[in-house]
């Protein structure tokens, strides 16, 4: 199974745990945006942002790890845009009032818990 992971800066120690994780398993990331730093200028956003767009076109599963920041929602549109199997993880549940629709959309599923719960799943 092809796979890419959305999140934040802030979740990228995890978000490479989840992904060794995968690969041992012999998924494939699409992308590995956790290899970058953060761009700052628009040449390093357009080429991370093209890498990270055709990662989501070519994965069977999209992976939100929250909490994200504004690219990860903007991928997880991508991911529903293209009818992809979308999986959203959290270490505890979102209130409705924290999450978006596009959460509960079809073909969105949510796992929270600690990372054993995700691991579970492959």
């Amino acid at each position: 199974m092809k796979y890419y992971i959305a999140s934040s800066f802030q979740n990228k120690e995890n978000v490479q745990a989840v992904s060794q994780y995968l690969f041992s398993k012999g998924h494939v990331n699409t992308y590995d945006w956790t290899l970058n730093e953060r761009a700052n200028t628009v040449d390093q956003l357009e080429r991370i942002g093209t890498l990270e767009k055709q990662a989501v076109a070519d994965c069977d599963l999209f992976i939100l790890y929250l909490p994200g920041g504004k690219g990860s929602h903007v991928e997880l549109g991508l991911a529903l845009a293209y009818g992809k199997k979308v999986l959203i993880y959290r270490e505890k549940a979102f209130s409705p009032e924290e999450a978006s629709s596009f959460y509960y959309v079809e073909g969105v599923n949510h796992v929270f818990g600690d990372l054993e719960k995700l691991f579970k799943l492959f």
